[in-house]
């Protein structure tokens, strides 16, 4: 499938803004966010901002459980010899989840999306602090 790119900057060769990626199927999801900008010029601020219509997120962190997958994705950012894609900065989060299986969790297990919200459900739900279960003895005697 193809996927048609547009990108907006802070100037030529700036701070990136915005990126959009748009199916050639109309039916797909497309992906558009912004990024937390700085200092915006002139013609930024006039022409730019005014019309993103979303609200600037974080740089993204990607997170992973098996180093094969940050590896595979590292790669789409070789352009050729010797070349890569300019990244300012970019982090990855390789996870050690022992009781984590896609193969259990994921609903349909090695589809790389359906994997990957397998592993996002996982993650979220360890990241949430304990909360108290209920006492079967405060339940008997009414205590709220």
């Amino acid at each position: 499938m193809r996927y048609f790119l547009d990108a907006e900057f802070n100037g030529f060769g700036g701070q990136l803004i915005s990126l959009a990626l748009v199916p050639e199927d109309q039916e797909a999801s497309s992906f558009y966010e912004a990024l937390q900008y700085h200092a915006p010029e002139a013609w930024v601020a006039d022409h730019v901002l005014p019309v993103l219509q979303t609200r600037p997120i974080s740089r993204p962190e990607m997170i992973a459980d098996w180093p094969e997958d940050i590896a595979q994705l590292t790669l789409l950012m070789v352009t050729g010899p010797g070349w890569r894609m300019p990244l300012p900065r970019l982090r990855f989060k390789l996870l050690d989840l022992p009781f984590f299986d896609s193969e259990t969790l994921s609903d349909v297990p090695h589809n790389a999306c359906h994997d990957a919200m397998a592993l996002r459900a996982y993650v979220l739900a360890e990241e949430q602090p304990w909360t108290k279960l209920p006492d079967p003895l405060e339940e008997t005697i009414g205590y709220p």
